[in-house]
């Protein structure tokens, strides 16, 4: 979610390379920024190097502003800022560039060129299939260089050869072509490193291939497992043979006049799905040999159209999160945060969500409350707090008796004054993210005395978001992408008193995340979203847009806001062996909290509106282009904060509707029509 960083003038979000320089202090504002300087003024730096740096900002008068707010952004990954020191992870030229705001509002700027050389490779290795080739087969071998460090060297490019062609050619990707009966060595070479690989070619006993595909008709984005059978002369099987897998495409008459678009279909981890609907023939190959079989794709079509039916405007300051139950009286509510709205939450009666009712407001000391929450059992609420004027931060914990007007029960701040971004409550233990270092687990069995249980803080990383499922705690974190840990299930060795890791998975995100297990299918998938503020470097970069205005507030009837990024889809069944299998991805729009009920995802897609998809099945692919939407909704309104500015920050489905928050004109209830009213 948006974090309030008063005096920037462009949009700040976690990402690792986005640094904010400075910390507020209470009291006068600092002056107006006239000049930044950096130490050092440009950066040269190997990859896995880190660096002392700052940005020292000065008013017009050359006195140092020491609590001034400085944003350095690199526009990529491989380089990461903190306040003090820099990052580089992978080689390239870059520019980053620092940003603060000046006299009038206007923004100062100072361009900081940035080179990163990879260090020497050091040791070579070479893998490929264990045991003998049949003659005929085309089989990758894997190169992989290590630095002196131990770490390895991504998109390493080898020189590759063959002792003896005659008996195994390979080409330059290292792959390797069995040619006759023999042994040869294949040798891999890469900045003066070299290393050698013993491959003995054998006869081929493959006669034919038979396909043991057992569909002929499927929907667009239905995943189809791949199978075949190798035999011998005599007609058995030959199990070792391995077997590659392609396809041919002819669109259908809806794809036809439009021609053919790129990527019709999907071969992955054993496992073939149809982007768009037609013919598609699936070849089998080993060792020369071939079999094929066609399959109709049809288009999937769950279109559903979406009904607006009530509304909670909030038009005076910007919205935030939003979390709905059921309370002690039996009717429902929601509880709504605001972003930059001097620390009020709103609640709103929901019963009857063809009519929403705005029952109460609860204000606490924060600039913004980015992140609310209810306890399973609708016993306690919690507000996340960010600009507390004491600067201790923390949450506010409610006493939901009377759910229609909370109290508050306690103010818990422990470990958790640099600002709590997102939370996550279950009945007993409250999981709080503090300053995007770590998440504090909180008692709150007695939510009139929370007390502090224990912590997690991964190395080298800034925590955004975090979901907690049967004692596993899964949490987006930038600079490392997904880390996974016990924090009770016990399986692993982790208690709640001594969270124990499980296991990370690299992602280039590390913002949202919700963990969803198929009832039918049995897996668990996980799904991933970027949300980038910045658009720089994309064909259409995106708005001028200003989260602060020259008084420090966010300005009324600015700009529309923009985003980028998409959700990631992981098959996270085996939590070591995960697979990175698809994505939901528009290019013009940017992710943000995903929820997922009975195979349908809520998604907040930011200007791109509230989204719902199909996720039912197994999951293969791009989502958009598979025809997975059922419904899109951009919540377009004239007297809104920004005017006509879609942002949606949060979607969650809630007995048959859905409810969404919009960053510029608040809550929102809708529902999905019966499929007969779609035309």
């Amino acid at each position: 979610m948006l974090t309030l960083r008063r005096l920037l003038v462009t949009a700040v979000t976690a990402l690792p390379m986005i640094s904010v320089v400075g910390a507020a202090q209470q009291g006068a504002a600092p002056p107006p920024v006239a000049r930044l300087v950096a130490e050092p003024a440009a950066l040269a730096m190997r990859a896995g190097e880190t660096v002392a740096f700052r940005v020292r900002a000065y008013a017009a008068d050359g006195r140092e502003i020491p609590n001034a707010f400085v944003r350095v952004m690199a526009g990529t990954r491989a380089v990461r800022f903190t306040d003090s020191t820099v990052t580089a992870t992978a080689a390239g030229r870059f520019e980053a560039t620092a940003t603060a705001q000046g006299p009038d509002g206007r923004a100062v700027t100072l361009a900081i060129p940035v080179a990163v050389s990879w260090p020497r490779v050091t040791t070579l290795t070479v893998s490929g299939p264990a045991g003998a080739l049949y003659a005929g087969l085309t089989v990758p071998l894997k190169v992989t260089g290590t630095h002196a460090d131990g770490s390895e060297r991504p998109g390493l490019t080898a020189t590759w050869r063959s002792a003896n062609a005659k008996v195994a050619s390979v080409n330059r990707f290292g792959e390797v072509t069995a040619v006759a009966p023999g042994t040869t060595t294949i040798s891999a070479e890469a900045e003066g490193a070299t290393a050698r690989l013993t491959v003995t070619v054998v006869a081929n006993p493959i006669a034919a291939l038979e396909i043991t595909v057992q569909e002929s008709q499927v929907r667009t984005g239905d995943v189809v497992h791949l199978t075949a059978i190798a035999k011998n002369a005599k007609g058995g099987a030959v199990a070792d043979a391995p077997i590659t897998w392609s396809y041919t495409y002819v669109p259908d008459d809806s794809i036809a006049p439009a021609g053919l678009p790129g990527g019709a279909g999907i071969v992955q981890f054993g496992r073939f799905t149809g982007n768009y609907p037609g013919r598609y023939t699936l070849l089998a190959q080993s060792a020369g040999v071939t079999a094929q079989t066609s399959l109709q794709v049809v288009p999937r079509d769950v279109r559903q159209r979406i009904q607006v039916t009530s509304r909670g405007t909030i038009n005076t300051t910007h919205t935030s999160d939003l979390w709905p139950w059921t309370g002690k009286d039996g009717r429902d509510y929601v509880l709504v945060g605001t972003w930059g709205g001097d620390g009020y939450a709103l609640v709103f009666d929901i019963t009857d969500m063809d009519r929403i009712v705005k029952t109460d407001s609860v204000r606490v000391d924060a600039r913004t409350i980015n992140d609310v929450t209810i306890s399973p059992d609708g016993r306690y609420g919690v507000l996340s707090r960010e600009g507390a004027s004491n600067r201790q931060n923390g949450v506010v914990i409610l006493d939901l008796k009377d759910p229609a007007h909370p109290t508050i029960a306690s103010t818990f701040t422990q470990e958790l004054t640099g600002g709590v971004h997102n939370m996550f409550a279950t009945n007993d233990y409250l999981f709080a993210v503090s300053g995007g270092s770590k998440y504090v687990i909180v008692d709150v069995r007695d939510i009139y005395q929370p007390k502090y249980v224990s912590e997690y803080r991964h190395p080298n990383a800034r925590i955004h978001d975090l979901w907690v499922r049967d004692g596993i705690a899964y949490s987006a974190q930038g600079g490392v992408g997904v880390v996974v840990v016990d924090v009770g299930n016990g399986r692993y060795g982790g208690t709640i008193e001594q969270p124990k890791l499980i296991t990370t998975y690299a992602v280039n995100s590390g913002h949202e995340i919700y963990p969803y297990v198929q009832q039918k299918t049995g897996r668990t998938y996980l799904f991933i979203g970027d949300e980038e503020m910045s658009r720089r470097g994309r064909t259409w970069e995106g708005t001028n847009y200003a989260l602060s205005g020259p008084d420090g507030k966010p300005p009324r009837n600015g700009v529309a806001q923009t985003s980028g990024g998409y959700t990631h889809i992981v098959d996270f069944t085996d939590p070591m062996k995960p697979l990175p299998v698809g994505r939901y991805h528009l290019e013009d729009y940017g992710a943000h909290d995903i929820i997922v009920e009975d195979d349908v995802m809520y998604q907040a897609y930011y200007d791109g509106g509230v989204r719902v998809v199909d996720v039912s099945g197994e999951l293969l692919g791009n989502l958009y282009d598979q025809n997975r939407e059922i419904a899109v909704f951009k919540p377009y309104d004239p007297d809104a904060y920004t005017p006509n500015a879609p942002f949606v920050m949060n979607a969650m489905p809630w007995k048959g509707r859905v409810l969404f928050t919009d960053f510029n004109s608040g809550l929102w209830a809708a529902k999905l029509l019966p499929k007969a009213f779609v035309p």
